[in-house]
């Protein structure tokens, strides 16, 4: 051996790649929930349900997973208490891999992880009060603490005067907060919402959303929820995923995706929410001013880059002559202001270029949509 080589220092082995990315990415030594290449393949089923998902969900968040009939969105919620068994990659759970799990692990883990559903699965020949008890007694928590425990959880969905009652006499909403009681029987770390508020009406979507926000807020809880909802995804979660054909095609806060949604199913799924010209306006809109009393129509993108609303009296004062708001609005969402509006431009002193300048100045995104006259 040359004495060059003897003198050289020993070469430190290069970390792993998992181990470098969490060194790169720290956030992922954090996150409650992490999916790495997860893919899922159903016998007999020739297109993946799932495939390369690469996701993290942070501890205490309220995350949401979005997309159209057959994206993936229940497969993938499913994965998490391993109702579902990935085909490929591996969920994570405290950064452990629950794939090998037995079933003494997994009757533990599904305790730290409630769920609740769409049409509330509960038992009618059990009264509210029994529906709830029901997983303690099951686990063989003794009387005198199961007692203490549903007291407690139906003091927290606001249903302790209903203890008695059926679920027959009970309202929709009722019965879902029987169902998000039951869910937390165990103190569960993670809860998992599959469509919780679709089959309630508006009134009563917002009071589950306003107890599963109290609930995120006063027990800490990671929530995971999917919906075909907009409005719910935009009221209660801070980030989301977009889900196309099992793939993630857009993700983050939901300020953003709402605010600038990049993906044409991102697109497609928010057109709901987002204003367009009443239908007689559509029907007279021109692809070019017919003179000089035809108005510009423009769509205006506030985006949520920046914190506060923008004033509207400085955007009419910029933009000059008349100006009338047609459609739309600016909300708040995630504590961003994000919305748009549509509104017409007639007689300005400015030329149509500098009107789109100066609408620029205030707006994140214009657009001309046509003229009318």
């Amino acid at each position: 051996m040359s004495s060059a080589s003897a003198q050289r220092a020993p070469t430190t082995p290069a970390a792993p790649a998992p181990a470098r990315e969490q060194m790169l990415r720290p956030e992922l030594n954090h996150a409650h929930v992490r999916f790495i290449g997860v893919g899922k393949t159903y016998p007999g089923q020739a297109e993946p349900a799932l495939q390369g998902i690469d996701l993290n969900i942070q501890r205490g968040e309220i995350f949401g997973i979005i997309g159209r009939s057959g994206a993936g969105k229940s497969s993938l919620l499913r994965t998490i208490n391993r109702l579902e068994q990935p085909t490929q990659g591996r969920v994570l759970i405290d950064q452990v891999d629950i794939a090998p799990f037995d079933e003494d692990r997994l009757v533990a883990l599904r305790r730290r992880i409630g769920m609740i559903f769409q049409h509330f699965n509960l038992m009618s020949a059990k009264t509210v009060w029994q529906n709830v008890e029901l997983p303690l007694k099951v686990a063989g928590i003794e009387q005198a603490e199961r007692h203490r425990k549903v007291r407690e959880l139906l003091e927290l969905v606001g249903l302790q005067e209903k203890h008695h009652v059926y679920p027959a006499q009970l309202s929709g909403g009722q019965k879902q907060r029987v169902g998000i009681a039951r869910a937390l029987v165990h103190d569960p770390e993670i809860l998992l919402c599959d469509e919780a508020t679709s089959a309630l009406d508006p009134e009563t979507t917002a009071s589950i959303l306003d107890l599963l926000r109290d609930i995120n807020q006063r027990l800490g809880l990671t929530i995971v929820l999917i919906t075909h909802e907009m409005a719910v995804i935009r009221d209660i979660c801070h980030r989301v995923v977009v889900l196309e054909r099992g793939q993630v095609v857009e993700q983050g806060a939901v300020w953003q995706v709402f605010g600038a949604p990049r993906h044409a199913v991102s697109k497609t799924l928010l057109a709901p929410l987002q204003p367009s010209l009443p239908a007689g306006l559509q029907a007279q809109l021109a692809e070019q001013a017919a003179g000089s009393e035809s108005a510009l129509v423009l769509k205006l993108g506030v985006t949520g880059e920046d914190r506060e609303a923008p004033e509207l009296s400085s955007l009419f004062w910029a933009l000059g002559g008349r100006v009338h708001l047609l459609q739309g609005g600016i909300e708040t969402i995630g504590e961003r202001a994000v919305g748009q509006l549509i509104l017409s431009v007639k007689e300005s002193p400015h030329s149509e270029p500098e009107i789109l300048q100066r609408a620029r100045a205030w707006a994140n995104d214009v657009e001309v949509l046509g003229y009318v006259d």
